[in-house]
């Protein structure tokens, strides 16, 4: 008897899932995650590998993703440097926001495209007005899921992750939908600001080290191959999907 209402409760669930567009994998992967109900203020309280995930930053802050000291702060020039494009690469802006990344790769891939990439429909709207009124045709802004980043299997280069990854609500359920995306050899790379720096004043939960980065990607399959510290807070980290 228990065991029919508990076949029938988890029916219910995930037709319910199912209803509002959501996987199943919730339940599934469930295990993956602790939840706490005591937690960091800037976390959802949600724990993987050890690491407490972050808030996302809703599209209300996107002014502050635009701002003129980004430039110097974050120096986007030697980001995309660093990623050494082809012209035909094709290049997903995992939390691409407004396209701040997006529009600067854009010219650097003129036979290939960027895929901005985002989980906010109002970001995705903004992303549309800008791409129109930088006249960019190859830029495709594309809504993801938080499980999920919505691009087809092994078409995309490089995935690239800037002060973004901390922030997803399923981070292995995604990055699993990102190596799926990258093609045999194609690079997931991160750009977090250096938790090992306890003088960079960014929140906590919004830093992370190489160590914890090395230990989440490699949990989805991915070979590290470097990390470059040549920005001045953040470090830049590059993982490979082998076939």
């Amino acid at each position: 008897m228990v065991r029919k209402i508990f076949l029938q409760v988890m029916t219910v669930i995930v037709l319910g899932l199912s209803g509002l567009g959501l996987s199943p994998i919730a339940l599934a992967d469930s295990s993956n995650y602790e939840v706490r109900s005591h937690h960091n203020p800037d976390g959802i309280g949600k724990v993987y590998l050890g690491r407490e995930i972050a808030h996302v930053m809703g599209y209300e802050g996107a002014n502050w993703l635009e701002r003129y000291r980004r430039d110097g702060e974050e120096q986007p020039q030697k980001v995309i440097n660093d990623l050494n494009l082809k012209s035909t690469d094709v290049v997903a802006d995992i939390g691409a926001g407004t396209g701040y990344f997006s529009f600067r790769i854009a010219p650097r891939v003129p036979k290939g495209k960027v895929l901005a990439v985002d989980v906010q429909p109002e970001m995705i709207e903004i992303l549309t007005t800008l791409k129109a009124k930088n006249h960019l045709s190859n830029v495709e802004p594309i809504l993801s899921s938080t499980m999920d980043v919505n691009l087809p299997a092994e078409s995309v280069d490089v995935a690239l992750m800037v002060d973004a990854y901390h922030e997803f609500e399923y981070p292995q359920e995604v990055m699993t939908s990102i190596v799926k995306a990258l093609k045999p050899k194609g690079r997931a790379v991160l750009v977090e600001y250096r938790a090992e720096n306890p003088l960079i004043l960014i929140k906590g939960l919004h830093k992370m080290t190489q160590t914890q980065v090395q230990k989440e990607m490699e949990a989805v399959g991915l070979t590290y191959l470097e990390t470059k510290n040549d920005l001045p807070q953040q470090h830049l980290m590059i993982f490979e999907k082998q076939n």
